[in-house]
């Protein structure tokens, strides 16, 4: 049989594309992702004593706004990577804008302050757990994710697990700040930064091997 015929005979036995596909498997993934999250958060950290004073604090809608926009633009890449011969595009500046404007305000408040306050802005005084906490509450996005990629065409999957990954870790970012007590920039500079890219450098490793089809 020729490579034609072959081509026209299984063209010939296939299915109606279900375009809704991407949207239900993403639709669950993201709710998995935000209620396990919510869950480990109340189950093993908490929500910090003073979140009701928080939410009358423009710096903490800051601070729950630089997660989501990196989720934002995570989702959106990764929606379009899971799906064979789709370009992201220049969806990545949403992802890359948010982190230089708090490396940038970091360095401002840095450079306002008094050399010996420095170091206690950026350590704050959770930054020993504050990494391992949000991969911790990323492990159920993270699962639920790669599920949904897992059942779509990834052709690039090193790219694609990264943007799983980072998506993870983002919502999980999300959650965390209800219980974190941190509110310097430069924490979130250092700490959330790098909360959000170890699970997207985990992703980039693991992707080759979770997301074959």
């Amino acid at each position: 049989m020729k490579t034609n015929d072959l081509a026209a005979l299984l063209a010939s036995n296939a299915g109606p594309i279900d375009h809704s596909l991407p949207t239900r498997r993403y639709g669950v993934a993201l709710l998995v992702a935000a209620v396990g999250a919510v869950l480990l958060m109340l189950a093993f950290l908490g929500v910090r004593p003073d979140i009701m004073t928080m939410l009358g604090t423009p710096l903490f809608w800051i601070k729950l706004a630089f997660p989501l926009i990196i989720a934002i633009g995570a989702f959106l890449i990764a929606r379009r990577l899971a799906r064979p011969g789709i370009r992201t595009g220049q969806r990545w500046i949403i992802i890359v804008v948010p982190i230089v404007a708090v490396w940038i305000a970091a360095l401002v408040t840095l450079g306002l302050a008094p050399v010996s306050d420095r170091l206690n802005m950026v350590l704050g005084i959770s930054w020993r757990t504050c990494l391992f906490n949000i991969l911790y509450l990323a492990v159920p996005g993270f699962v639920a994710i790669f599920w949904a990629m897992k059942g779509m065409a990834p052709t690039r999957p090193r790219l694609a697990g990264a943007a799983a990954g980072l998506l993870a870790s983002a919502l999980a970012t999300i959650v965390y700040s209800f219980h974190c007590p941190e509110m310097e920039v430069a924490f979130w500079a250092v700490w959330y930064v790098a909360g959000l890219l170890v699970p997207a450098g985990i992703g980039a490793l693991l992707g080759p091997r979770l997301l074959r089809w």
